[in-house]
């Protein structure tokens, strides 16, 4: 439960980065104390504990290696190019790719899984099937997009 919150506020953190010019640590630091504070989160009656240094983790390893995950992501998108992708749809791709790819700690079928939830809960329904189709086409892929891109991207 902690990591989906997590992922929740990663992606409003970065949505915020893209919409407000905002610091990588600015974002996560509002996108936190709105989450803390939120009624609709209601972190505090669940007991969850969202450790702003893991957000702050998937944020910034994210935003660091933006240009070679849009790459990557943009041999999945037939028909699409990343620009014209909503933001939402974008940030959410973004960070289940840099997830999949750069991250050994989560499987690549839960970040699948967890990007759908997101793209649902921030986009609309076509989010998660979009989502669905871009990053399971990855997903087969995987082992070689971590040769491929591994080198590229830094934690």
């Amino acid at each position: 439960m902690r990591r989906r919150v997590a992922r929740e506020i990663a992606i409003q953190s970065l949505y915020q980065i893209e919409m407000n010019e905002v610091t990588a640590k600015e974002a996560v630091a509002m996108a936190v104390h709105e989450a803390e504070h939120d009624n609709e989160a209601q972190l505090a009656t669940r007991g969850d504990k969202v450790s702003p240094a893991y957000v702050q983790e998937l944020v910034e390893g994210t935003r660091r290696n933006v240009a070679a995950i849009d790459e990557m992501l943009s041999d999945y998108l037939k028909g699409w190019q990343m620009d014209r992708l909503s933001r939402v749809d974008r940030e959410v791709l973004r960070l289940a790719a840099y997830e999949m790819v750069y991250r050994d700690d989560v499987p690549p079928k839960v970040a699948l899984n967890e990007a759908i939830e997101l793209a649902k809960h921030f986009g609309t329904e076509e989010s998660g099937k979009f989502v669905n189709g871009v990053l399971g086409k990855m997903i087969k892929e995987l082992d070689g997009l971590k040769g491929k891109y591994a080198r590229q991207l830094e934690p």
